[in-house]
């Protein structure tokens, strides 16, 4: 059986496949915390990095706290908007960018859908912890990578 070769995925598959790959990895890890991070964290470095359960109502890094229903919305028009984009996206790297971005949203966004007592006021399961910087999770990194990355490709085309 052959695999797929990236170098050969037009954008139009890429980005969702890459969103996929995101979305599969957030959540798997998301399970593993709630699973095992219930009585406390795990400490990988002490005193500058560990793992602890923290359930989020704001946005990625704890921001805008008690909006999680405002940011699931938002995080649905920013997924249908990802998606018609795609659809004009020229290079594997302007794909992968918001690919990153769109499994990053929909990865944060299914935890506000499953995750809470009503529809989309879920709280996002945060994990990764660095003594010096807010806890965020896979979605959160991916959404940060990806925008950056479209940011140094929007600045590379000027």
């Amino acid at each position: 059986m052959r695999g797929v070769r990236i170098d050969t995925l037009s954008p139009r598959r890429l980005a969702p496949g890459v969103a996929a790959i995101v979305i599969a990895f957030d959540q798997a890890t998301k399970a593993w915390v709630v699973a095992a991070l219930s009585d406390g964290p795990v400490v990988l470095i002490d005193g500058f990095l560990q793992f602890r359960l923290v359930r989020n109502p704001g946005a990625a890094f704890s921001l805008l706290r008690g909006a999680g229903s405002l940011i699931a919305l938002a995080a649905i028009a920013a997924a249908v908007l990802i998606v018609l984009m795609v659809r004009r996206m020229e290079t594997r790297f302007e794909a992968a960018a918001l690919g990153l971005v769109l499994g990053g949203a929909i990865g944060n966004l299914i935890d506000r859908i499953f995750r809470g007592p009503g529809l989309l006021d879920g709280k996002v399961v945060d994990f990764i912890d660095f003594d010096f910087f807010p806890t965020f999770n896979v979605a959160d990194s991916a959404i940060t990578i990806g925008a950056a990355l479209a940011v140094l490709l929007a600045i590379r085309q000027r």
